[in-house]
């Protein structure tokens, strides 16, 4: 067959050749435009595989058009990796299965889309786990960690991807299927052309190769050595996709030592800390890892509380493992006394270890908030032998102040590996001179001391034009070489290793940003997006592809994306929006502005729940970028049927209020109920709330009790009109703790319905007259108590967002969950309920704005067993009863929430603070929730 030329030849041959998930919409090479590095490269076309034999002609495909092909994993490759100009194929939607573990053997076979967690978590009833752990481990996959020899926090025990490499099953762009593994090479063709290669450069090979533990940077060809077996299947590891597709895998499994322990040590600074190194690696640690103290304080202010620390602005996390307490705290011992520490502090709670390597493990992404300008990757995987550590950070510091740059690092410093995040000035008038220079003489630097380029992300777009500045003209004619035998065209991901891409080309981010509408677009928004000055290509740019988003988030307690964790289509996770965003706003790829079909249907599944506000290191409110597109699109425009009725919901139910019971008694009535949910743009297998007969603002609540602390109840709109129960308990709950209670009489809305729909203009008047009304409780200290945490989520973030008004700040900080302000009430104590359990949802809200652990201390301080669920119900507000949401809404709420409901045992409560969350009970399991406020009630039962 003659090659073909065009992306319809490639396309049609994909699908003539059986592949069935074939993709070449602009919605979906948007999502697959970029990965977390960099580096923007639209594909032509996006293939998700189902089985081998579609890998297998995916790749016969590529072959006979001519048209480059990148194997993509979790696309979590910060180096450029994972992105290309040809067919993407994505391996995770389909081929994701962990086929066999073989527990003698210790070792598994796997799918090359198998997430790293979804091993671990077949492994580890089984005693075993794979040992490799990077930081993405619970969506990163093991074919993308073999991709690029991905390493971990705990290298130092278990060793590189490389080393836990049994086996491969491989094709070559010629067709030519593969099964290599340690001590058994097939008889081919191509491996007998690459075995005579290496015998003719034996020299150069053992002398630039296999120097030291993290040297990962272009190939590393010491495997091919005769001493070391001509091992393919280890040397496959770290070749980036470039020379064979894998199809399947088998790897090894260890044992995890049963007792863990930290040592935390404390230094005056980052190179002191890794001056310190060499004296600790004696001791066998499991893990060295180096953290800068301005990391933690971004966790802090972002996640909450954070383990106390020994003084020092650097610290060093030393795991030590064993199989006694006893022998694990005398080596801990031993070690801290080795230490030239400041201070220093052991670990031996779980917990407490959990949060630790919970920081480390979102460092990339707290890391690029911990800069006045936004701190990105290009410079983050550098590696020198660990005795040379100290001495590269110091001259890796003089060289950024050199340059006026400023950089956070951290990472694997018992290897000698060093992540960082840089303010580069891409958006400036030569930023992309300066981005350039600093990469060439960083890598000279690192070349002085011995060291690799890549520690463990390989060198993708990012430093494989570097190359030659690490190895000989001989070692990178080898690479050459080693390429033209296996993908003599040049079709699998080109561009990296061999024939590279300049390291400051296809670079994205705003400042690339092309369209003239770009300024037009910043100018003219709805919100005020005050971390990114007010820039909605910086905001949107601010996702970094990291991908925590499309984690399985069960057991969390965390509750981004909702919509993924139902769906698992790119489009749905925080990411995948994020993508289509930055190509709306680019301009060239996704076209029509904010109207865009593309923007639309990668929006149309946000929930809207904040999650992505606190779950996203980075810091993504997709919630708010969705209610400014649907600001935008609609402005002047007539809106969908649901914005006019639920999206003014509590205007509506103030109408309706005087005529309550005729309206319930209307919306009973089957005919009249179809046409109600039709005119408000409701599935018909939803209910519809009924009205509360009477306010809550109306019903009887306690005297005003002069001398007691004073406390403002504000009712939201859910409260007032439709569930007034718990405010009615919130009363008796105050009361009884010793508060005079006066509830607003006439409280203003906050604008939460007018905001999700997007709808900005008005619910800018509702907030400033909401503002205007709290502001002299707040002022004069009153603490103000908000009952529905949607609504109260509103006045304590989107708010400032909103309305240019210092007084609205002063309100964010004045206003309180019941929880927050009963755990400050002294003398306050809650029921016993010792030998209940408590089925906990806490409105995503509640998880991602206003916090949660107030209301997990006072739950857990009644003796109850609590049952905490993660993750979203799913209704979240008006998204669940729209048309064309109710699958998705009930798929979001069988995550978590339901099973959770489903094992409660016999007379479990089930809590949820929402109206929404209530709602969705009620709804699909007839579970009649209560407020946190019934709970507390001090009424009899």
């Amino acid at each position: 067959m003659t090659i073909l030329e065009t992306t319809t030849d490639v396309v049609g041959e994909l699908r003539r050749l059986g592949v069935t998930d074939v993709d070449d919409s602009s919605l979906t090479r948007a999502l697959y435009s970029t990965d977390a590095s960099l580096y923007r490269v639209v594909p032509q076309v996006v293939v998700r595989p189902r089985s081998t034999e579609e890998v297998l002609a995916t790749v016969e495909a590529c072959r006979v058009t001519g048209t480059p092909l990148t194997s993509r994993g979790a696309g979590t490759s910060i180096a450029g990796n994972a992105v290309g100009t040809g067919v993407v194929m994505d391996l995770t939607r389909h081929l994701h299965r962990v086929h066999e573990i073989d527990v003698e053997a210790r070792i598994a076979r796997v799918d090359p889309g198998v997430v790293h967690a979804v091993l671990q978590k077949a492994a580890t009833p089984l005693g075993l786990r794979f040992g490799p752990d990077p930081s993405t481990h619970t969506r990163c996959t093991v074919g993308g960690m073999i991709g690029n020899n991905a390493c971990g926090s705990r290298a130092l025990a278990y060793g590189r991807t490389a080393d836990n490499v049994v086996g491969l099953d491989l094709v070559t762009m010629a067709g030519e299927q593969l099964t290599v593994g340690r001590g058994a090479t097939p008889t081919s063709a191509t491996l007998d052309d690459l075995r005579e290669l290496v015998g003719a450069n034996l020299a150069t090979i053992r002398t630039e190769f296999g120097r030291f533990g993290r040297q990962v940077s272009g190939y590393s060809l010491e495997h091919l050595l005769p001493e070391n077996g001509f091992d393919v299947a280890t040397f496959m590891a770290g070749t980036e996709g470039t020379l064979a597709t894998m199809t399947s895998a088998t790897v090894r499994l260890v044992e995890d030592p049963p007792v863990r322990q930290i040592l935390v040590l404390g230094y005056a600074s980052m190179a002191e800390a890794a001056d310190d190194v060499p004296a600790l690696l004696p001791f066998g640690p499991t893990a060295c890892e180096g953290l800068d103290s301005r990391i933690v304080d971004v966790y802090r202010s972002h996640r909450g509380s954070v383990p106390d620390l020994p003084r020092g602005q650097g610290w060093l996390f030393v795991e030590i493992s064993g199989e006694q307490v006893g022998e694990v705290a005398g080596t801990v011992a031993r070690a801290s006394r080795a230490a030239s520490a400041v201070d220093h502090r052991v670990v031996t709670d779980g917990g407490e270890q959990a949060v630790l390597w919970r920081i480390r493990e979102e460092g990339a992404g707290l890391a690029t908030r911990t800069l006045p300008g936004k701190a990105l990757s290009g410079w983050e995987d550098a590696a020198v032998p660990p005795e040379k550590l100290g001495t590269y950070l110091r001259e890796l510091d003089a060289l950024l102040k050199d340059r006026g740059l400023d950089g956070v690092p951290y990472g694997h410093f018992g290897d000698g590996c060093v992540h960082i995040r840089i303010d580069f000035p891409l958006d400036a008038e030569g930023g992309h001179d300066v981005f350039r220079r600093f990469l060439v003489d960083a890598a000279t630097q690192v070349a002085s001391l011995g060291g690799s380029l890549s520690g463990e992300h390989g060198d993708g777009r990012a430093r494989s034009e570097l190359l030659p500045l690490m190895y000989s003209g001989e070692a990178i004619s080898l690479f050459e070489q080693v390429k033209a035998i296996l993908d003599p065209d040049d079709l699998l991901n080109p561009g990296v290793l061999v024939r590279p891409a300049a390291v400051d080309a296809d670079l994205r981010g705003p400042e690339s940003i092309h369209s003239p509408g770009r300024e037009q677009l910043s100018r003219r928004l709805g919100l005020r997006l005050l971390h990114d000055e007010g820039d909605l290509g910086k905001a949107v740019h601010r996702c970094t592809g990291v991908g925590k988003c499309i984690a399985d988030n069960s057991g969390s307690n965390g509750v981004m994306c909702p919509s993924f964790q139902a769906t698992r289509d790119e489009k749905d996770s925080t990411r995948g929006r994020a993508r289509v965003l930055q190509e709306m706003i680019d301009g060239r790829l996704v076209t029509g502005g904010f109207r865009a079909p593309e923007v639309h249907e990668a929006l149309d599944l946000c929930l809207s729940c904040k999650g992505c506000l606190s779950d996203c290191p980075t810091g993504i409110d997709m919630a708010s970028y969705k209610s400014e597109v649907l600001h935008q699109s609609y402005k002047g425009r007539r809106r969908p049927r649901s914005h006019y009725v639920l999206g003014r919901l509590p205007f509506w139910a103030r109408v309706t209020s005087p005529i309550a019971r005729l309206a319930n008694l209307g919306l009973r009535t089957p005919g009249v109920r179809s046409i109600a949910r039709w005119v408000a743009g409701v599935d018909q297998r939803r209910s519809l709330p009924m009205f509360a007969t009477r306010r809550f603002t109306r019903l009887a609540r306690p005297a005003l009790a002069p001398g007691r602390a004073k406390v403002v109840v504000w009712a939201d709109s859910f409260t007032e009109f439709f569930s007034t129960a718990g405010g009615e308990a919130a009363l008796r709950v105050l009361d009884g703790a010793g508060y005079d209670v006066e509830v607003l009489s006439r409280p203003q809305c906050c604008g939460l319905t007018w905001i999700t729909t997007g709808q900005l203009d008005t619910a800018r008047e509702m907030i400033g007259r909401a503002v205007e009304q709290l502001h002299p409780y707040v002022a004069a200290g009153i603490p103000v108590v908000g009952l529905e945490p949607s609504c109260l989520s509103v006045l304590r973030s989107d708010a400032v967002e909103l309305v240019d008004d210092p007084r609205a700040v002063d309100v964010a900080a004045g206003v309180f969950t019941l929880s927050e302000l009963l755990t400050r009430t002294e003398g306050w104590t809650p029921p016993d309920l010792t030998g209940t359990t408590l089925v906990v949802q806490p409105h995503c809200h509640q998880a991602s704005v206003l916090g949660f652990e107030a209301d997990m201390a006072i739950m857990t301080a009644t003796g109850a067993t609590i049952d905490r669920v993660s993750g979203c119900c799913g209704l979240a507000g008006n998204f669940g009863v729209e048309i064309g949401h109710y699958e998705v809404s009930v798929a979001v709420a069988e995550q978590q929430l339901l099973p959770a409901v489903r094992r409660a045992p016999e007379g479990a409560i089930v809590v949820a603070d929402g109206f929404s969350c209530r709602t969705q009970l009620d709804d699909l399991v007839s579970v009649d929730a209560q407020h946190l406020a019934q709970l507390l009630d001090p009424r009899p039962r």
